[in-house]
C-alpha cells in the first residue's frame, strides 16, 4: 500500500471539515447549542462521521463510485436545505412561538452528520483506488473536523449572543447556501 503525507492529509481534512465548520457557525449563531453537552455532541458526531465515512468509502472501493458521484450532492443539498429552512422559519417567529429542536439530538444530529460527511465517503473511495491505507487519514480527518466544529460552535454562539434571532435566520441561510454550493459544484 502507498502512503500519504501528513500535509496532504491535513489539506484534505481541512477541505472536508469546512462544511461542518460552517454548519456549526450557523447552529451556534442560532443559539441552538449553548451548553457544553450539545456542543460536545455536535463536534464529536461531526468528527466521528468524518472518520467513518472515508472508511466506509474505502471499504466500498470502486463498486459504488458511480452511484455516489451521481447522487451525493443531491442528498447533501436536500438535507442541508431542509434543516436550514427550519432554522429560517424558527428565526422569523417570536420568542414565544419559536421552539427549534436541538440539532445535537436525534434525527437532526444524524442528518447533519451525514450531510456534512458525504464527500468524505468519496474521498475514501479515491484513497482505495490509490491503494492508500485508510486508518491514518481517517483519524486525522475526524480529529480536525471535530476540532473545527467545536470552534465553529463557540464562534457562532458568540455571534448569536451579540446579534440575536437574526443570526438564526442567517444560520439557516448559510446551511441552504452550503447545500446549493455542494449541488452546483457537482453539476
Amino acid at each position: 500500500m502507498d502512503s500519504i503525507s501528513l500535509f496532504e492529509v491535513v489539506f484534505i481534512a481541512l477541505g472536508l471539515a469546512f462544511d461542518a465548520f460552517a454548519v456549526c457557525l450557523g447552529v451556534g449563531a442560532a443559539r441552538l447549542a449553548q451548553s457544553a453537552r450539545p456542543i460536545f455532541r455536535l463536534a464529536f458526531h461531526f468528527g466521528l462521521f468524518q472518520f467513518l465515512m472515508p472508511v466506509l468509502g474505502w471499504l466500498a472501493g470502486t463498486s459504488v463510485e458511480s452511484w455516489i458521484i451521481a447522487w451525493d450532492h443531491w442528498v447533501a443539498f436536500g438535507l442541508l436545505s431542509v434543516i436550514g429552512g427550519r432554522m429560517v422559519v424558527a428565526g422569523t417567529k417570536t420568542e414565544n412561538d419559536s421552539y427549534p429542536s436541538d440539532p445535537s439530538r436525534g434525527s437532526q444530529l444524524v442528518l447533519l452528520s451525514v450531510a456534512t460527511s458525504i464527500d468524505a465517503f468519496a474521498v475514501g473511495i479515491s484513497l482505495a483506488m490509490l491503494r492508500i491505507n485508510i486508518f491514518y487519514p481517517s483519524v486525522v480527518i475526524g480529529g480536525i473536523t471535530g476540532m473545527l466544529s467545536w470552534i465553529g460552535l463557540i464562534i457562532g454562539h458568540h455571534l448569536g449572543q451579540r446579534f440575536g434571532k437574526g443570526m438564526e435566520i442567517l444560520g439557516g441561510v448559510i446551511l441552504i447556501g452550503i447545500g446549493f454550493k455542494v449541488l452546483l459544484s457537482h453539476l
